[in-house]
């Protein structure tokens, strides 16, 4: 039974994206073309591959199932047509990043401009998300999550820098008002501002000083969720709300303008930094071998 290629890639663009207009605006192709392209699949499947209502659009059985062996099968195609790219003088085509926030504003702008400075032919899409994901079934060509978040299969590579720490940090108003602590079991006497995976457990603070580990679980006025409510918490500590636990280089410019002071400093907890990392593969696509390439240079 011959199906058209673009038939395959819209039903899994529109199933990924869980509706046709974020299908549409991810994949450049209009709503209503992917709207024609999943009817004649399914015509000519005799199948009925999405669930349509008025709020969502999900697969049904034999669309997941078709799904499952579509997304690797498209990415095996996209590959082997982009071996061609390599003989090209400078890579062209997309490359897509899945990141967290963090990422997002702390490592990539330094790398981003001059990559695309590097390559102006390839076109960079960045998705922020904070959980881990499988990289081929969301579309993408690689991601970058830090150590304890990646998969065994994956090849991982560094990117940014390779030691972040976290820091506490409070304004001056509120230290002032309420002291400064001298160690980490004092903030269960301070207001705290917490931060909430999306899986809605709160995450604990945890301190290190000359080997010993100290975990805490202070309370709070203000619990965001972590990721992109992260500014909010910034705000609320400048405005003197409680004590705010984040990345120390999220931080810094506060620090620098005076607008928060660094909390148990000498007990801020040091980790490695993040990895981009991508499936094994014998062929990258070309946008993703330069990306490698050029993080590691």
């Amino acid at each position: 039974m011959a199906m058209e290629l673009n038939d395959l890639s819209a039903f899994v663009a529109v199933a990924q994206a869980g509706g046709f207009r974020e299908g549409a605006r991810l994949s450049g192709v209009s709503a209503s073309r992917l709207s024609e392209a999943v009817r004649r699949l399914e015509t000519q499947l005799g199948l009925r591959l999405l669930n349509r209502t008025t709020r969502s659009i999900a697969p049904t059985e034999a669309g997941a199932r078709l799904l499952e062996r579509l997304v690797p099968a498209l990415g095996e195609v996209t590959t082997a047509l982009d071996v061609v790219n390599a003989f090209r003088g400078r890579p062209t085509g997309t490359l897509r990043l899945n990141v967290p926030m963090t990422v997002a504003r702390l490592v990539l702008p330094a790398i981003v401009p001059p990559f695309l400075k590097a390559y102006p032919d390839i076109r960079l899409e960045v998705i922020v998300e904070e959980g881990f994901v499988d990289v081929l079934a969301a579309g993408c060509d690689a991601g970058v999550r830090y150590e304890e978040r990646l998969e065994q299969d994956m090849i991982a590579v560094p990117i940014g820098p390779r030691v972040q720490r976290f820091a506490t940090a409070a304004s001056p108003a509120y230290l002032n008002a309420h002291g400064r602590p001298q160690h980490p079991r004092d903030l269960l006497n301070h207001a705290c501002i917490r931060g909430q995976f999306a899986s809605g457990r709160v995450a604990i603070w945890e301190f290190e000083r000359d080997g010993e580990v100290v975990r805490v679980d202070p309370t709070g006025p203000l619990v965001v969720r972590l990721g992109g409510a992260a500014d909010l918490s910034v705000s609320a500590a400048i405005g003197g709300v409680g004590i705010v636990s984040l990345f120390e280089d999220w931080l810094r410019p506060h620090f620098d303008s005076g607008e928060l002071e660094p909390v148990l400093e000498p007990w801020w907890q040091s980790f490695s930094g993040p990895f981009l990392y991508y499936p094994g593969r014998r062929h990258l696509p070309a946008p993703l071998r330069a990306f490698v390439d050029f993080i590691k240079r």
